[in-house]
């Protein structure tokens, strides 16, 4: 008995897998649903990018990624968590930016930008060093602490870093600055923006009682912990052009002891949506208290039901990010519609060409085009040459195929 003829054999072609079917997002169309997730590289000089950076995500773009994330960015010095976090608050910035984006366009991948700052978090030392704050002996090796701006002084305050509670002036002035930062993030080439609302940053502890303590308009209830962030996102989109997608970083919950909670991040992704937000990017975590609230476990794709709450209680299109590292992993969480877009970051550090090879692996080798040209030819003979024939010898069975193979 003949087997049953399959799809492929009957000549039909069978769909993409969702993760590399385009999505338009306003003007902008990805070429797949895989994001390079924005990674701090430590590695800026004065707030700007260098050869590093140029590298590092451009790799990303060659490798396949429809939005290629750079680093939280902060809007002014003192929104750094170090000296060697990036910045875009000066004109300087902008060529330099500029020039990693226009090579990530030309790989057709689409450059996208987190603005943040950090708030209480800031005037740190860096990774190696576990983010110790810096001190009057920093200041002594040429790293001096700064005052960090936040919405409530922590009770008893930390001798480091010195903390100064925002003011009227202060958060009129906050907000004027992300405007000016969305301002140069346009001139720089960037085609998507995301405002970094989450990880126990100055917007995060603006939402979260546990470190929001105000008894003003931006205090107390859950409307008003949640008007700062508001009011950034609309002063962005109206900065930000009409045509291109405005992303927001949540924190679904705090973390461990924390009080900010999913109810909380729904009812804060339904009004970003309504000013203009076009996806929730749902990540966890950055502020710990002393509630009942547990932690979250670090599993893989831990935050992926976070993704899909926020999707299916609002409509707004979704990122989903954390432990994501196999391709039928991520085309799953597409499928059962938990988010619209995957978000990658310690895997593509591993292999920055997990999106090619993913699309290899499940759609053949014409997924070898999402590589420039001039590599996706060789890899493309390359399985060409190995398909042939061999003759006695063990090469190619003929004058042209030995031709052929000479030119690979």
């Amino acid at each position: 008995m003949k087997d049953k003829p399959t799809a492929e054999s009957a000549g039909v072609r069978r769909s993409p897998p969702l993760l590399f079917t385009p999505i338009a997002l306003r003007s902008i169309t990805l070429r797949n649903r895989i994001v390079a997730s924005p990674m701090c590289q430590y590695q800026s000089i004065n707030g700007g990018p260098g050869a590093w950076q140029m590298v590092n995500f451009g790799k990303f773009a060659v490798g396949g990624a429809a939005v290629v994330f750079g680093e939280e960015t902060a809007i002014e010095p003192h929104g750094r968590k170090t000296y060697a976090c990036a910045g875009l608050w000066n004109d300087d910035h902008v060529l330099a930016y500029r020039r990693i984006n226009d090579f990530i366009r030309e790989q057709g991948a689409v450059p996208a930008v987190q603005l943040g700052h950090s708030g209480g978090k800031g005037s740190c030392h860096g990774a190696l060093h576990d983010w110790a704050p810096l001190t009057t002996e920093s200041g002594d090796a040429g790293m001096p602490p700064w005052t960090c701006m936040v919405p409530s002084r922590r009770e008893p305050p930390p001798p480091w870093p010195r903390q100064q509670e925002m003011d009227r002036s202060d958060i009129q002035r906050h907000v004027g600055q992300w405007r000016e930062a969305t301002a140069r993030a346009v001139d720089a080439g960037y085609q998507i923006l995301e405002i970094h609302g989450a990880h126990g940053y100055i917007i995060h502890q603006f939402l979260s009682p546990v470190t929001n303590r105000r008894q003003d308009a931006y205090g107390g209830s859950r409307e008003n912990r949640m008007r700062f962030a508001l009011e950034v996102a609309e002063a962005v989109r109206a900065a930000w052009p009409k045509e291109l997608p405005l992303f927001f970083r949540i924190s679904a919950v705090d973390g461990r002891g924390g009080i900010w909670n999913m109810d909380d991040s729904i009812a804060l992704a339904a009004a970003l949506k309504d000013r203009g937000v076009d996806v929730i990017d749902c990540s966890s975590g950055g502020i710990a208290g002393n509630s009942a609230m547990p932690v979250v476990r670090r599993v893989p794709g831990y935050q992926v039901p976070f993704s899909q709450a926020v999707r299916r209680a609002t409509g707004c299109p979704t990122m989903a990010v954390g432990l994501i590292t196999e391709a039928e992993q991520a085309e799953a969480i597409l499928q059962a519609g938990q988010s619209d877009l995957v978000a990658l970051a310690r895997e593509l550090i591993w292999n920055p060409n997990w999106p090619v090879h993913a699309a290899v692996r499940m759609m053949g080798q014409n997924a070898y085009q999402l590589l420039p040209p001039e590599q996706s030819v060789r890899l493309i003979r390359r399985e060409v040459i190995a398909a042939l024939p061999l003759n006695s010898g063990g090469g190619p069975s003929s004058a042209s195929d030995e031709a052929l193979s000479e030119r690979i």
